[in-house]
């Protein structure tokens, strides 16, 4: 995905293409997850939209999102956690809502439109613990069981795109609709476009995070730029096709983030990928996206590799793995993969174990 994002996506983010029809202004949204997300304090598209008052009437035409709010093979019981958010064609808030304070004086952002039920068991001066969310609608239960402040962030249901027009519709003052005449995909050329943010700042907060969020929306913005819809399967087919079409093994790909199992894709794959970034993109693009030891999900146990190690983790429970490039003390750039699967120990022993090799490697070559 990350490869994908910095080959075809522009140095910035296309956060909408716009079309300005008397009183109506038509948008087709870009797939972009930055809008109003709290990583980004510029907001250019939100000041774009802020421009129009009531008497105009933006309509969102966004048939170009062809696919579901969650992958195939995601997990469905970990829809209420933070690591697996729906994804969609116009995210607004990172697609989900904290939730924080006691069961006395709770606080949520951003409102929405639905229903929140309090533990009425809780004593009035617990903080918050947990928070239930119906599978397909915006009613939340909280829990309040901490005797230390505690915020969560919940995805919240975007209703196939309902609940983020809604929230949209509450910061500008325009009225906001869903279009009923979506745009032609071959019509989408004569679109003015709204750049957001830059792409690389994406791109680093999405390797060093480790954010399944950005990276399913990274791929979908690839596919929108690519296909003219957001489609992962469509877009995994292409690129298999195109960029990847001489992997050494066939890989099953079937989302952005690596949040399905059913990823399966072997390390000599991996140092494929690898091996063309490193061949067709600028080192210095490489090494301020991927993290380094000390940074990142490399914060910890890869910090005696600060500035000679760039690397991805990959972890799932039961598996761990780490893919990237090692410079030698003899000056060389290696790219490795290393991948442990079916492990009954804890990670960070594996990890641990792999960060012991690549110091070995790093000193001998």
């Amino acid at each position: 995905t990350c490869y994908a994002s910095m080959k075809y996506l522009t140095d910035s983010l296309i956060g909408l293409r716009y079309l300005e029809q008397g009183d109506t202004v038509k948008i087709i949204p870009a797939g972009d997850p930055t809008l109003l997300h709290p990583d980004f304090i510029q907001q250019p598209v939100l000041s774009f939209l802020s421009h129009f008052d009531s008497t105009k009437v933006i309509q969102v035409a966004d048939n170009n999102f062809q696919d579901d709010a969650w992958g195939n093979g995601w997990t469905w019981n970990d829809y209420t956690e933070d690591y697996m958010v729906e994804r969609s064609s116009l995210p607004i808030y990172g697609n989900v809502i904290s939730f924080d304070g006691t069961a006395n004086k709770w606080n949520s952002f951003p409102s929405i439109k639905g229903q929140v039920i309090e533990d009425s068991s809780a004593n009035s001066n617990s903080f918050l613990t947990g928070v239930e969310r119906d599978i397909s609608t915006n009613t939340f239960k909280l829990h309040f069981n901490k005797t230390s402040a505690n915020k969560i962030n919940v995805p919240f249901y975007t209703g196939k795109g309902e609940t983020n027009v809604q929230l949209l519709q509450a910061v500008i003052k325009a009225k906001i609709v869903r279009a009923k005449d979506p745009a032609p995909i071959s019509l989408q050329k004569e679109y003015h476009i709204i750049y957001s943010q830059p792409t690389d700042s994406l791109l680093k907060i999405m390797m060093h995070r480790s954010d399944n969020f950005y990276s399913e929306q990274s791929l979908l913005m690839v596919s929108n730029e690519m296909l003219g819809i957001m489609n992962d399967e469509k877009i995994i087919d292409t690129l298999l096709k195109m960029d990847f079409k001489d992997m050494p093994q066939q890989p099953r790909w079937v989302d952005g983030s690596g949040l399905s199992r059913y990823n399966l894709f072997t390390p000599e794959d991996f140092v494929f990928v690898l091996n063309k970034m490193r061949n067709e993109l600028l080192w210095n693009r490489i090494t301020t996206i991927f993290p380094t030891g000390g940074s990142g999900t490399l914060g910890k146990t890869y910090k005696n590799l600060e500035g000679k190690i760039f690397a991805k983790t990959g972890t799932l429970s039961n598996n761990a793995a780490l893919s990237g490039y090692v410079l030698t003390d003899k000056g060389k750039t290696l790219i490795f993969s290393i991948m442990v699967g079916n492990h009954m120990s804890s990670s960070a022993i594996i990890r641990e174990g792999i960060a012991k090799f690549l110091e070995t490697i790093r000193e001998k070559d």
